[in-house]
């Protein structure tokens, strides 16, 4: 993303308010990362908000070092363009930072490695509602490398609605197969008597409409939806909710 040509033009001239409103909204998601997955094992909310405000920095000076680095931003530009640039960059940026124990371990209270980043205090199951803020941070992280980009108005335009059917139905498939079908490393076992379907409309279901609600914000955030018709905008809505179902699903096996 940092390399992405879109990522660098929104950040000049996308509307303050809606990065503003994106900038907010990752302040909490972040929170919650953090006390879930954050640094270190955290017990309060303060110490959530300590490592969520370090994952927020790192990614601002992250963003700012790197986009120096390969001449995005350059000395004497206005202040406008660079802080636009930077702060949107920011918002994955501190995802990623916080995601960055669970992705490539960690150490346990213990002092032992964990290889997956997780104490072994933290084995309790995850809540109903948990699992769908993790599918929601998912969904997120994936749709904001995608959402910028010219190709999903330009599918859009190209898909009819057999193609969305179509879309919809491969969604919903490999997002249920990626957690419940394949043998991944965390994968979900359903209890012996659960019918298939239940873990469908339990999870699957509802995690797929997360990723439609998310592939919906982004693309109003990136001002992606501001001149196409209801048909073309629900097409890319769609389109992007392919990304952010597998998203979705992912987080629930490495989160």
């Amino acid at each position: 993303m940092m390399m992405t040509m879109e990522m660098w033009e929104l950040g000049i001239y996308m509307d303050r308010t809606r990065l503003f409103v994106l900038l907010i909204i990752n302040i909490p998601l972040l929170i919650i990362l953090s006390n879930r997955i954050g640094f270190e094992a955290t017990f309060t909310w303060g110490q959530a908000l300590r490592d969520a405000s370090v994952a927020y920095g790192l990614g601002i000076l992250s963003s700012g070092a790197i986009l120096l680095a390969i001449g995005v931003i350059k000395f004497g530009q206005s202040a406008h363009e660079a802080v636009g640039m930077i702060a949107i960059q920011a918002v994955p940026a501190s995802i990623g930072a916080s995601l960055g124990r669970s992705q490539f371990g960690g150490q346990s209270n213990d002092g032992s490695d964990d290889e997956d980043g997780r104490d072994p205090s933290d084995d309790e199951e995850t809540s109903y509602w948990s699992e769908l803020f993790l599918m929601s941070v998912g969904a997120l992280f994936l749709s904001l490398n995608v959402a910028p980009t010219e190709e999903i108005i330009l599918l859009s335009y190209k898909m009819t609605p057999w193609h969305s059917l179509i879309i919809i139905v491969a969604s919903l498939v490999v997002m249920h197969s990626f957690v419940y079908a394949l043998s991944f490393k965390g994968s979900h076992n359903l209890a012996e008597g659960t019918p298939l379907w239940h873990a469908f409309l339990r999870f699957t279901l509802p995690g797929y409409v997360i990723a439609g609600l998310i592939s919906a914000f982004c693309l109003w955030t990136f001002h992606r939806m501001d001149n196409l018709g209801l048909t073309q905008a629900l097409m890319a809505i769609i389109i992007l909710s392919l990304p952010g179902a597998i998203g979705a699903a992912a987080a629930r096996l490495i989160l």
